[in-house]
């Protein structure tokens, strides 16, 4: 059995991700476990809930910074300093 990794904790402690584990990781205020090391912009969005997951853009937070996440994008979560994910409804109105 895989141990549970909180990406979120091993960031704020500075500590390195393990590879082949199971990742617990935050988007919003809700906690989300995969077992992937990479995972797609839209893949967070689509676990999170945010169906469509085109109406919603897909930010992360690492220390002192926050990053755009394309829905294409990979985002590896054994990546040091992520901290949380964080999503922003996007308005139907724009174009």
């Amino acid at each position: 059995m895989k141990d549970v990794i909180d990406i979120e904790e091993y960031a704020k402690a500075g500590k390195p991700i393990p590879k082949n584990m199971i990742y617990k990781f935050k988007v919003d205020r809700a906690h989300f476990e995969t077992d992937q090391e990479c995972l797609t912009g839209k893949e967070i969005l689509t676990l999170a809930g945010k169906n469509p997951y085109n109406r919603f853009q897909l930010n992360q937070k690492f220390r002192g910074s926050v990053k755009k996440i394309e829905y294409d994008e990979k985002v590896d979560l054994t990546t040091p300093g992520i901290e949380r994910f964080m999503t922003l409804p996007l308005d139907q109105t724009e174009g």
